[in-house]
């Protein structure tokens, strides 16, 4: 069923304004960020439709790099459709009231790892081309997400496999700005309530 304008704006509403809300207050973690935070803030003067993936002209996701319980390790993903080591993450849906709550169902549905714990301040934004609707753009706010200890991951169907990976030996091939989140996750979760286990 598409979305019109008038049912994004109920369906989108608290998620719009909290997105907004969020990125305006947000301090890039570097100059690539603050571009894509202005075009992402542009975008969301559409209204609430930019949160819906049939926005044509793009649409808002989120997504999280998750980390062991020690930061020693990162989880990806080897994601199905396009065959490259991911981040966990994905489009924003309609019960999600917050981008902090829609990158963390994100990653407790593709990790199937239950009691994960997300620092609420982004890590980084990214734009980049997917085939959504036939050719879009996902403006993706990512976030620093904590494992607990002795977590056991399970493949969704979005993935071809899921591992952990200590952070300077990331997997091949890689999806472009995923190796960038490693530093900005590892000095989130330091200084951030979610301490990492000494």
């Amino acid at each position: 069923m598409a979305i019109t304008e008038s049912t994004a704006a109920e369906a989108y509403a608290a998620l719009h304004a909290d997105a907004t809300a969020l990125l305006r207050d947000w301090r890039p973690t570097r100059p690539e960020a603050a571009d894509a935070r202005d075009r992402t803030l542009a975008l969301l003067a559409a209204g609430p439709i930019a949160m819906s993936r049939q926005h044509r002209p793009g649409h808002v996701t989120a997504s999280a790099l998750v980390l062991d319980a020690t930061g020693s390790r990162v989880l990806l993903c080897l994601h199905a459709k396009f065959s490259r080591w991911v981040q966990l993450g994905g489009h924003c849906e309609p019960v999600d009231r917050t981008l902090v709550a829609a990158a963390l169902r994100e990653a407790t549905e593709e990790s199937g790892i239950a009691g994960l714990r997300i620092d609420p301040v982004p890590i980084d934004v990214d734009v980049h081309e997917v085939r959504c609707q036939g050719g879009s753009l996902h403006h993706d706010v990512r976030f620093a997400v904590l494992a607990p200890p002795a977590a056991v991951e399970q493949v969704s169907n979005e993935a071809e496999e899921l591992g952990w990976f200590p952070p300077d030996e990331l997997p091949e091939p890689l999806a472009g700005g995923t190796a960038q989140l490693v530093a900005p996750a590892l000095s989130a979760l330091r200084r951030s309530p979610l301490r990492l286990a000494p």
